[in-house]
C-alpha cells in the first residue's frame, strides 16, 4: 500500500511539474516567438518566390520588407504594412522630384535629400503614433534609393519604380500570413490588457482608501504606463480582423474616467491622510463611508454591484451634505470634500466596468447603463514636443552631411551606399532620446549577419541549384533572427540579422560570387552604422536629465497658461499630464533620480494646473468683489510653481493664506457656487502641499 501511494504522490508531483512547465510564461514566450518566426519566413520565402518569377532585379528587399513589417500581431501587422507603403511610395517620388533635377549638383543633391531626412524625422518625432511610421519610411527610403543615385541620376525612376513593387510584394506577403495562417489577434492582446489595467485601477482605489501615500506611488506609476501602453495597442485594433472590435467611443470613455481616476485617488489618499494624522478628529459617518467603499472596491472588480454602487454614491452625497453645513469647521470642511470626491470615485469605477463590457458588444454605447461621467471623451493626448523634434532632425541632417561630404571628398566608391545606410539609421533610431545603446545592438546583429553571409555566399549557395534547397539552406539563420525579433530585448539584433543576409548573400535573380563586392559592401555598412552611432551621440543624444528637466518646465509653463485661462479643457489636461509621467519614468531610470521626487513633483503640476483651470472658469460666476482676489491667487499659484524648483520645496504659506482669504470673500453669491468654490480651493490647498486649512486662515463659511 505505501508503495501504491508513493507512486501516486511521485506521479501526482510528476504531472504538477509537467503543468506548471508547459504553463509557464517562459515556455508560452518561447511558443509564440517559435510561431512568429516560423510563419515570417514563410511569407519572406513565398515574397522572394513571386519576386524571381515575375523577374525582380532585386527580390532581397521583398524578403527584407517581411521582417521589417512582420510584428507579433495581425493588426499590427496590417497597420505596419499600410504605413510602410505609404512612406515608401512617398519617398520614392520624392526621391524622383529630387535627384534628376539636381544631378549636376551632387552636393547641392545631397544636401535637398538629407533636408528630406530630417524634415520627415521631425514629423515622425511629432505623431508619436503608430501613423510615425510612415514618416520615417518616406525618410529612409529618400535615403536607400537617393544617394546611390547622386552620381547616377538616370537610373533613379527604374529603381524607385523597382523598390516600390518589390516592397509591394513583402508587405501583400507579410499581412497574409500573418492574417491567416494561426493569427494572433491584437484585439484579445488589449483586452486581457484592459483587464489588467482594471484590476490595477481597483487595486489603486483601495491602497488610496488607506491613506498610505508610499504604497499608491507605485501604483499611480503602474497605471500611468498601463494607460500608454492600451493607447499603443489601440491604435492597430482598426486593423484586426477580429469579429468585434471595440468601438472607438468606448476605448476614449474609458481613458477618460482611468485618468480622472489616477488623479483624483491622490486627492482621496491625502485627505485621508490629513484626517487620520492632523485633523482634530474625523467623523464617524465619514468613517464608516471610507470602510464601506474600501469593501465594495474589493467586491466591485469581481461581481455586478450596481444597486450597493448607487447606494453607496448616494451615501456619500448625503454624508457630503451634513458637513457642508454652514459655519462648518476645517475639518468637517475637508471631510465633505472627500465624501465628494469618494462618490465621484465610485461612479468612475462603475463607468469603467460597465465600459469594459460594453466594448465587446455589437452595440455598445446602446447597452451602457447612465454614466457618472461626461459623455463625451477627449481620449489619449500625447505629449509633442516640436523644439526637441527640430533638434534631432538637425541634429541627423548634421550627420548625414558629414558622411556626404567624406564620401564626396574621398571618391569612396562605396561611398553612396554607406551614406544611404547612414540616413537609415539616423532616421530609425532617432526616435530614442540616446540612440547609441539601439545601434549597439544592430551593429552586433549586423556582425553576425556579415558572418552568415559570407558563410552562405562562398560555402552554401555554390552548391544550392533548386529553390526548395535554397529555402532549407538559409532556414537555420533566418529562423534564429525570426524567434530573435520577436522578444523586445533581441529585436535590434535580429533586425541587423534579417536586413543583413539577403543583400550580403547575394539572394538576387543568380548567383554572383564576387568576395571584393561582397567585401567592400560589408566595409561599407559597418562604417556607415559605426558613424552613424559617434554621429547620433553628438548630434542627436538627449541626456536623461535634460529630457527630464524639460519635461518639467514645460510642466510648470503649462501650469501659468491654464491658471490664465490660455489651456485646453480638463480632460485634455490629464491625460497630456499623464502622458508626460509615462514618458519620464524611463527616463528617470536611465538618469537615477529618485522616483519620488520627480514623479510626486509631476503629479503635483497635474493637480496645481487641473484646479487653476477650473477655478478660472468659474470667475464669472462670482460675486464681483471676489473676482479681483481669485484671479491674483491664480497668477501668484503660477509664479510660485514656476519659480518652484524639482529639488526644493518652498514655503507655500502665503498662498495657504491667501486661499483662506478667497474663501472667506466667496462666501456670497449662489449656495452651489460658493460649494465648487470652496472645494476647488480645499483641492489647490492640498495639491500645493501647503499647510492644512486651520493653520491657514479662518476658512469657516
Amino acid at each position: 500500500m505505501r508503495t501504491t501511494r508513493s507512486r501516486r504522490s511521485l506521479l501526482t508531483q510528476a504531472i504538477k511539474i509537467g503543468i506548471n512547465f508547459f504553463c509557464s510564461p517562459t515556455l508560452k514566450i518561447d511558443a509564440n516567438a517559435i510561431l512568429f518566426s516560423a510563419k515570417t519566413f514563410i511569407a519572406a520565402m513565398l515574397a522572394y518566390y513571386i519576386s524571381l518569377r515575375i523577374g525582380l532585379p532585386r527580390p532581397f528587399w521583398a524578403i527584407i520588407t517581411v521582417y521589417i513589417v512582420s510584428q507579433t500581431s495581425a493588426g499590427a501587422s496590417l497597420s505596419r504594412g499600410v504605413y510602410r507603403f505609404a512612406g515608401t511610395f512617398i519617398g520614392a517620388i520624392a526621391t524622383v522630384a529630387i535627384v534628376p533635377n539636381f544631378a549636376n549638383e551632387p552636393i547641392l543633391c545631397s544636401l535637398i535629400l538629407s533636408g528630406w531626412i530630417g524634415l520627415c524625422l521631425f514629423f515622425s518625432l511629432l505623431d508619436r503614433t503608430p501613423r510615425a511610421y510612415a514618416f520615417v519610411l518616406a525618410g529612409y527610403t529618400a535615403s536607400l534609393i537617393g544617394f546611390p543615385s547622386v552620381l547616377d541620376p538616370g537610373a533613379v525612376f527604374d529603381i524607385a519604380s523597382l523598390r516600390v513593387q518589390e516592397i509591394s510584394i513583402g508587405i501583400l506577403c507579410a499581412v497574409l500570413i500573418h492574417r491567416y495562417v494561426l493569427p494572433k489577434r491584437m484585439t484579445g492582446l488589449f483586452t486581457g490588457k484592459l483587464a489588467t489595467t482594471m484590476q490595477n485601477a481597483h487595486q489603486l482605489a483601495r491602497d488610496a482608501l488607506n491613506g498610505t501615500p508610499e504604497e499608491n506611488r507605485s501604483d499611480r506609476k503602474q497605471l500611468s504606463l498601463d494607460l500608454l501602453t492600451l493607447q499603443d495597442l489601440a491604435t492597430h485594433l482598426p486593423y484586426d480582423p477580429a469579429p468585434v472590435i471595440p468601438h472607438r467611443r468606448i476605448l476614449r470613455l474609458i481613458h477618460d474616467r482611468l485618468a480622472r481616476l489616477l488623479l483624483l485617488t491622490t486627492e482621496i489618499e491625502e485627505r485621508i491622510h490629513f484626517l487620520r494624522h492632523d485633523g482634530d478628529f474625523a467623523p464617524a459617518e465619514l468613517t464608516r463611508l471610507i470602510d464601506d467603499v474600501r469593501t465594495w472596491c474589493t467586491l466591485a472588480d469581481i461581481a455586478d454591484e450596481s444597486d450597493a454602487t448607487f447606494d453607496l454614491i448616494a451615501r456619500a452625497r448625503t454624508v457630503q451634505k451634513q458637513l457642508a453645513k454652514e459655519k462648518a469647521s476645517s475639518v468637517d470642511l475637508v471631510g465633505a470634500n472627500l465624501a465628494g470626491h469618494l462618490a465621484e470615485m465610485i461612479g468612475l469605477l462603475h463607468d469603467c466596468k460597465q465600459l469594459k463590457f460594453s466594448a465587446t458588444l455589437i452595440n455598445p454605447l446602446r447597452n451602457t447603463r447612465s454614466l457618472h461621467g461626461p459623455k463625451h471623451a477627449r481620449g489619449y493626448v500625447y505629449h509633442r514636443d516640436p523644439q526637441m523634434a527640430a533638434r534631432a532632425a538637425l541634429g541627423a541632417i548634421t550627420g548625414i552631411l558629414c558622411g556626404c561630404a567624406f564620401w564626396i571628398w574621398s571618391g569612396w566608391t562605396e561611398g553612396g551606399t554607406a551614406v544611404s545606410v547612414l540616413g537609415v539609421c539616423c532616421t530609425l533610431f532617432g526616435n530614442f532620446d540616446t540612440p547609441v545603446p539601439f545601434v549597439v545592438k544592430y551593429t552586433i546583429g549586423t556582425l553576425y549577419g556579415i558572418a552568415f553571409s559570407l558563410f552562405y555566399s562562398f560555402f552554401i549557395l555554390p552548391q544550392v541549384t533548386d529553390f526548395a534547397v535554397l529555402v532549407a539552406v538559409l532556414a537555420p539563420a533566418f529562423l534564429l533572427a525570426g524567434s530573435l525579433q520577436a522578444r523586445l530585448p533581441t529585436m535590434m539584433t535580429a533586425l541587423g540579422i534579417a536586413l543583413t543576409i539577403p543583400i550580403l548573400s547575394g539572394l538576387g535573380t543568380n548567383y554572383s560570387g564576387d568576395f571584393a563586392a561582397s567585401l567592400n559592401i560589408s566595409i561599407a555598412v559597418l562604417v556607415a552604422v559605426n558613424f552613424g552611432a559617434l554621429s547620433m551621440s553628438i548630434f542627436q543624444t538627449v541626456r536623461a536629465d535634460t529630457a527630464i528637466k524639460r519635461l518639467l518646465d514645460l510642466s510648470r509653463r503649462d501650469i501659468g497658461r491654464r491658471a490664465l485661462g490660455h489651456a485646453p479643457n480638463e480632460a485634455r489636461w490629464i491625460s497630456l499630464m499623464i502622458d508626460r509621467t509615462a514618458l519620464l519614468q524611463p527616463k528617470l531610470r536611465a538618469s537615477g533620480k529618485a522616483y519620488s521626487s520627480v514623479l510626486d513633483d509631476t503629479l503635483h503640476h497635474l493637480r496645481i494646473g487641473h484646479v487653476a483651470g477650473r477655478l478660472h472658469k468659474m470667475i464669472p460666476l462670482l460675486p464681483f468683489e471676489a473676482r479681483a482676489p481669485i484671479k491674483d491667487l491664480l497668477l501668484a499659484t503660477a509664479n510660485y510653481v514656476n519659480a518652484r524648483k524639482p529639488t526644493k520645496n518652498h514655503d507655500p504659506v502665503p498662498l495657504n493664506q491667501h486661499i483662506a482669504t478667497v474663501m472667506a470673500i466667496s462666501t456670497q453669491g449662489p449656495k452651489k457656487n460658493r460649494t465648487q468654490i470652496r472645494d476647488l480651493l480645499i483641492d489647490l490647498c492640498f495639491a500645493l502641499g501647503a499647510a492644512p486649512l486651520s493653520q491657514a486662515g479662518k476658512p469657516e463659511s
